[in-house]
């Protein structure tokens, strides 16, 4: 019996020193020089898949468009390479040489049948939040762009043309795109998150003992859009040093995602915002263009080139394995909802408003999150609950061909900061959303 107890004991001070052991990890954004060479694959390149060259290639959209070329800024992260997600965190804790794709279907294949739909049942446990079906159309992605189907576009009766008032005021336009964003989800209808409890950055502690989402509708991510979105976010390894290997599937898939989204109203309205406002010269097959160079094309991070995008960056997510690892970028939902269902992400809590106001809640669509991914803590992250792909896209994009490296808009009821960091002249270093309220 006596020993029994000392047994019972240790385990006890075992679990007091693992609970005691965790370290916040501080999120300042680093930033390193890329190279300065531009891609030269055209779009018929894309879309025919003819270019099979591993090396991604530099992209220069030419005199199509002119940028401000004074805000070069830091960036907030760095680096990592091309392989299926699945549940072996030990892979994550060392370095790895990742497995090109056709190594990688038997193992996909297990990961396929291990995912199930989450309904409007509430998950109470990380373990038992269900993943999201991998939805049939997304084997159809892989095909090229010319031979997949497209939905049919926004009506002819929603107006995409920017006022003159929206053309002198990006707060106005911002806020225009709010309101054209039609594949928004509707909190409590389409979704529901449990913010838990609040934190400051520095706090250290799990502050929210559930999931950050409960459930989301099983229709959600079959929205053209967003189903085209998902189907993009396994083709990246987020570990800094790794070149990516562009494959013709994941062209196709790039391509087939903006073609589905430039027949959105967010995505139309940028174009003509800028044509309108002359810093874009071009019709709307070379804006599709520029789309695919401006958060596709590779550039360098961490001191390796062609290992990181603008879209993997701000919508997958990168880890830094130089000193502590750290992860930045990381800045979207739905990677947020799928990655947590995989159980790979543990929300821990919402950080405090900087300023006095109501704190957010189960309807809060700007939200303020601290959580560990792949057991690395990222401290403070900021993300729009519930928007589209093309909603994101058209801001971020109208904010760096624009703005500046701060800028103040609304978005519907939220005042933000839209924080944008460029990469040398021509690319998107990162983006994201500050909640300013």
């Amino acid at each position: 019996m006596e020993g029994l107890i000392k047994g019972l004991i240790n385990v006890a001070l075992d679990a007091v020193e693992g609970a005691g052991d965790r370290e916040e990890r501080r999120n300042q954004a680093t930033s390193q020089e890329e190279e300065d060479e531009r891609s030269r694959a055209t779009w018929a390149e894309v879309v025919s898949s003819k270019s099979n060259d591993n090396q991604a290639e530099q992209h220069s959209t030419g005199a199509a468009y002119h940028r401000p070329t004074s805000w070069d800024r830091k960036e907030e992260g760095e680096g990592r390479r091309k392989e299926k997600w699945d549940n072996d965190e030990e892979k994550y804790n060392k370095p790895h040489h990742p497995p090109r794709r056709g190594q990688q279907e038997e193992s996909a294949k297990r990961e396929d049948e291990d995912w199930q739909t989450v309904g409007n049942k509430k998950q109470h446990h990380p373990a038992s939040h269900g993943r999201p079906q991998k939805y049939e159309a997304w084997q159809g992605y892989k095909k090229p762009a010319s031979e997949q189907n497209y939905s049919e576009g926004i009506l002819h009766s929603v107006n995409t043309e920017p006022t003159q008032e929206e053309l002198h005021d990006l707060s106005k336009a911002c806020n225009r795109l709010w309101d054209l964003d039609q594949n928004r989800l509707v909190p409590g209808k389409d979704y529901e998150i449990n913010v838990g409890e609040g934190k400051k950055v520095y706090n250290k502690g799990d502050m929210a003992r559930e999931n950050l989402f409960t459930w989301l509708s099983d229709d959600a991510l079959r929205k053209p859009t967003m189903s085209r979105f998902c189907a993009l976010l396994d083709n990246y390894n987020p570990h800094e040093g790794y070149k990516e290997d562009v494959t013709a599937q994941d062209k196709h898939e790039q391509t087939a995602f903006i073609e589905e989204i430039s027949r959105t109203g967010p995505i139309k309205y940028v174009f003509r915002y800028l044509v309108a406002k002359g810093i874009l010269n071009c019709n709307y097959e070379e804006f599709k263009r520029i789309l695919i160079s401006l958060w596709f094309n590779l550039y360098g991070r961490g001191g390796t080139s062609g290992c990181s995008s603008a879209f993997e960056h701000v919508f997958v997510g990168e880890i830094k394995n130089r000193g502590e690892n750290e992860i930045s970028g990381f800045h979207n939902w739905i990677q947020f909802y799928l990655e947590e269902a995989k159980g790979t992400v543990d929300y821990q809590g919402f950080i405090f408003p900087r300023r006095r106001g109501e704190l957010p809640d189960s309807e809060t669509q700007v939200l303020t999150v601290q959580f560990e991914w792949h057991g690395i803590l990222k401290s403070v992250s900021s993300t729009l609950i519930g928007v589209s792909p093309e909603f994101e896209i058209a801001l971020y994009t109208l904010c760096y061909f624009v703005g500046r490296e701060d800028n103040q808009v609304n978005l519907g009821p939220y005042s933000v900061n839209i924080k944008c960091y460029r990469m040398g002249n021509d690319k998107i270093g990162s983006v994201f959303p500050i909640a300013e309220n």
